[in-house]
């Protein structure tokens, strides 16, 4: 599962540049000026994706270093560095196993009792800033496409 990264993380650098190229080539091949409504929620949208993406992206960036992190062997190795937490290393000391979560986006620890927990590998603000981003995108969209909706039915007045 964790091999799922090295799909994800260039797919992920790819549409962020997709969205920002379609976001900015959208406001750019009409001009500023002469954008209307629809043009600047659609380029909203797009940008606002494209910052979703990202941000998903520099996650599975810290997921991948902690999965980097928990196959290095060698000395020091035992227990699992991404799972050790400050203060609380007995419970590092029970650590048997992880695996990587994509939604939300994080490292998750297994204990020998069956239980896990997830570490710190992945910012705290990083899963919600991807959420309101992505929610904000697709808003912008929506209200697009219910504008083009709204005024499709319009003949222009002579």
């Amino acid at each position: 599962m964790a091999l799922l990264l090295l799909l994800f993380i260039p797919a992920g650098v790819v549409l962020t540049c997709f969205f920002i190229g379609y976001g900015l080539g959208s406001i750019g091949r009409v001009g500023v000026r002469a954008a209307d409504r629809r043009m600047w929620l659609r380029t909203a949208g797009a940008l606002l994706g494209a910052v979703a993406v990202a941000l998903y992206t520099w996650g599975l960036l810290c997921v991948a270093g902690a999965v980097l992190d928990a196959e290095d062997g060698g000395t020091d190795s035992s227990p699992l560095r991404p799972c050790r937490t400050p203060g609380q290393s007995e419970r590092a000391l029970t650590v048997v196993d992880y695996s990587v979560a994509y939604v939300p986006l994080r490292f998750v620890c297994e204990t020998d009792d069956g239980g896990s927990y997830t570490a710190d590998s992945v910012p705290p603000h990083l899963n919600p800033a991807v959420l309101g981003a992505g929610l904000a995108a697709a808003g912008c969209a929506l209200a697009a496409a219910w504008d083009q909706e709204r005024h499709a039915g319009r003949r222009p007045s002579v």
